[in-house]
């Protein structure tokens, strides 16, 4: 029985999709493990996901909500946990009394600061392995795809 479903089972196409979502998985994976390492054991992808859309100098809450595209109760919880971490701090908007400010607190930049020597570290094994022209050919490859995409370029956004 299993032999013909699997003699039946057509393989799946070897898409661009599918192997940037593995790439993607992969790196992340990977610099998650290396936050861990350095010393954030608080670090998790999902948190990742979130920082990723906290500039450095801080952000409304109400834009961290629209730009990170997951529900409010799911930021809420995902900053609850980041705030008790002492990684972030939410303070009034002195612009809007009804906002909340997100921002870093030094705990949090020391992790940005690991974060970027991190991904050096991640970006120079990929140059090892694939050489530093086909690194340099991916890289303008990915920017060529990404002009197309909504907020391509936004200098606000932080990368995880």
């Amino acid at each position: 029985m299993v032999k013909e479903l699997d003699e039946r089972t057509k393989a799946l196409p070897d898409h661009i999709g599918w192997r940037l979502w593995q790439a993607s998985r992969a790196w992340q994976a990977e610099f998650a493990a290396a936050m861990r390492a350095a010393g954030h054991g608080w670090f998790t992808e999902a948190r990742a996901g979130l920082l990723g859309h906290i500039a450095r100098d801080g952000i409304r809450q109400a834009a961290l909500i629209d730009r990170s595209a997951i529900s409010k109760q799911a930021v809420q919880q995902l900053l609850d946990g980041l705030e008790a971490e002492g990684v972030v701090q939410r303070l009034p908007d002195p612009r809007d009394g009804r906002s909340k400010l997100v921002g870093y607190t030094s705990k949090g930049l020391d992790a940005l600061r690991d974060g970027d020597r991190i991904k050096l570290e991640i970006e120079r094994r990929y140059v090892g392995r694939i050489g530093h022209q086909r690194f340099a050919a991916l890289m303008d490859a990915l920017r060529a795809l990404d002009t197309h995409l909504p907020n391509a370029g936004d200098k606000d956004a932080e990368v995880p």
